[in-house]
C-alpha cells in the first residue's frame, strides 16, 4: 500500500527577497500605506503599480482580503439592496457572502459537467431574473468559454465582476482572466497563487468606480497618494458621498508580494507541470473522469478536481477516508454537511428564495477537490497519483 507523507497545508516559504524588504519595512515602523515622506510611494503604491502593469490594466488597488475587494466591487459597481445578481452555485462562500454583504440577493446558476458555470442555464437565468449585476466565480481555476460569456453579457446589459481568485496568471485565448469584465477581484490569501497570509487586488478601468473603491477601502481625504489610480478630478463628488469601510493593504504584506508577483508566471507553470502529471495518472483509471481542458484556456492549476461518475456517497467517503489514511488529502464538494473551506449551495441558508438545483447537485455529488502545493515535486505528485488511483481501484471492487 502506497503512501505518502508531505503536508497538503504547508506552502513553500517566502522568498528572501520578501523577507528582507519586510523587515526593512519593520525597522521604519510605517506599515500604513499613507505612512510615507513627501513624494515617497509606498511599498503598496508600488504593488499597485506593478499589479496594474502586470494585469495591463489602469487603476489596481490592494486591499485586506479578496472577500472584501468583493464586496466593495459590489458597491463601487453601484448594486442597490434588493437587486438580483447572478453568481455560480459551484463557488466559495465569501462570493455569495459578498452579495448578501451588499444588501442583493443571489441569483444561483448550475455548474456544468466541466465544472465551470453552465452556460445555458447562466442565459435563461439572465433573461427570467432581470439582474443587471453577474460576479462570475472561476471556481477553482475553471475558466468557462469567456467569449460566449460576454455575448451574454453584451445581449442582457450584465455588468460583469470577476472573482478571480483562482486565475491569477490565467487567460482565455491569450486575454487575461480579470480583463474581460467591469470590475476584476483577485486574493492573496495563502493558499493562492501569492501568498501574504490574507490580501487581494480590485482592478478596473472603469475611473469612476476605482475612485469609489480607492474612497471605499479608507482612503480617507488621501487618494491622491495612490498612483494606480483616476486622476483626482474624478474624486471631486465622489468623496462626498462615498462611506469609508476600511480594509486597506498594509506595507508588511505589499512588500512580501512584490517578488512573488515578479515570479508569478514561473510558479504558474511549476503549478501546471505538477497538474498535467496528476492529469495523465488520472486519465489511465477508467473510474476516474477528469475533464480536458479546452485549448483556448491557459490555466494555473493549484488544485485538481475529478470525479467519480458511477461510485455511490458510500463509496466516495470510503475513498476519501482510505486516501487520507495513506496521506492524500482529498476534499468532497458533495457533502451536505460543510467541511473546512468546502460548502455546498444549499447550506447557504441566508439566500432568500433558496433554489433547489439538482443538476448542480448530482455534479457535486461526485466531485472531489485536491490542493497542489508548491512544496510538492513532480514525483510527489506521480506518488500522489498512484495512491489515488490504488485507492479508487480497490474501492470499486
Amino acid at each position: 500500500m502506497k503512501q505518502f507523507t508531505k503536508s497538503f497545508t504547508q506552502q513553500e516559504s517566502i522568498p528572501e527577497s520578501g523577507i528582507d524588504a519586510a523587515v526593512a519595512v519593520m525597522r521604519t515602523g510605517r506599515l500604513h500605506r499613507y505612512n510615507t515622506l513627501p513624494d515617497e510611494k509606498s511599498e503598496t503604491d508600488l504593488l499597485e503599480i506593478e499589479f496594474a502593469e502586470y494585469m495591463g490594466v489602469p487603476f489596481a488597488l490592494a486591499c485586506s482580503s479578496g472577500g472584501y475587494a468583493l464586496h466593495i466591487a459590489m458597491r463601487a459597481a453601484g448594486v442597490e439592496p434588493g437587486e438580483k445578481v447572478l453568481c455560480n452555485a459551484f463557488t466559495l462562500a465569501p462570493v455569495p457572502g459578498a452579495i448578501h454583504n451588499s444588501g442583493a440577493i443571489p441569483v444561483l446558476v448550475d455548474v456544468a459537467e466541466d465544472y465551470c458555470i453552465d452556460l445555458d442555464d447562466l442565459d435563461a437565468k439572465a433573461a427570467a431574473s432581470g439582474a443587471k449585476y453577474f460576479m462570475l466565480s472561476h471556481m477553482r481555476g475553471h475558466l468557462a468559454d469567456m467569449d460566449r460569456i460576454m455575448e451574454i453579457c453584451e445581449r442582457y446589459g450584465l455588468f460583469l465582476i470577476e472573482d478571480c481568485a483562482h486565475t491569477m496568471g490565467a487567460s482565455w485565448n491569450g486575454v487575461k482572466s480579470g480583463t474581460y469584465g467591469d470590475i476584476a477581484c483577485f486574493s492573496t490569501q495563502t493558499y493562492k497563487h501569492i501568498n501574504s497570509g490574507e490580501g487581494g487586488f480590485l482592478t478596473t478601468h472603469h475611473p469612476d468606480m476605482m475612485a469609489r473603491a480607492i474612497m471605499h477601502s479608507g482612503s480617507y481625504m488621501l487618494y491622491e497618494r495612490h498612483f494606480a489610480a483616476p486622476a483626482k478630478e474624478t474624486f471631486a463628488d465622489i468623496r462626498f458621498d462615498t462611506p469609508n469601510y476600511s480594509g486597506r493593504m498594509d506595507n508588511l504584506r505589499a512588500a512580501i508580494l512584490r517578488p512573488q508577483l515578479a515570479d508569478l508566471e514561473k510558479q504558474c507553470n511549476r503549478w501546471n507541470a505538477r497538474y498535467r502529471i496528476l492529469e495523465q495518472a488520472f486519465n489511465q483509471c477508467a473510474a476516474i473522469n477528469i475533464p480536458a481542458r479546452p485549448a483556448a484556456e491557459h490555466f494555473v492549476a493549484s488544485s485538481i478536481q475529478f470525479s467519480l461518475p458511477q461510485f455511490s456517497t458510500e463509496q466516495i467517503l470510503k475513498v476519501v477516508e482510505q486516501c487520507g489514511h495513506q496521506g492524500v488529502v482529498l476534499k468532497w464538494f458533495g457533502d451536505a454537511d460543510p467541511k473546512d473551506y468546502t460548502s455546498r449551495y444549499d447550506s447557504w441558508r441566508y439566500i432568500e428564495e433558496l433554489p433547489q438545483l439538482p443538476k448542480t447537485e448530482k455534479i457535486l455529488s461526485k466531485l472531489l477537490d485536491m490542493r497542489i502545493p508548491l512544496t510538492f515535486s513532480e514525483d510527489d505528485c506521480q506518488l500522489i497519483g498512484e495512491v489515488i488511483n490504488e485507492v479508487v481501484t480497490a474501492v470499486q471492487g
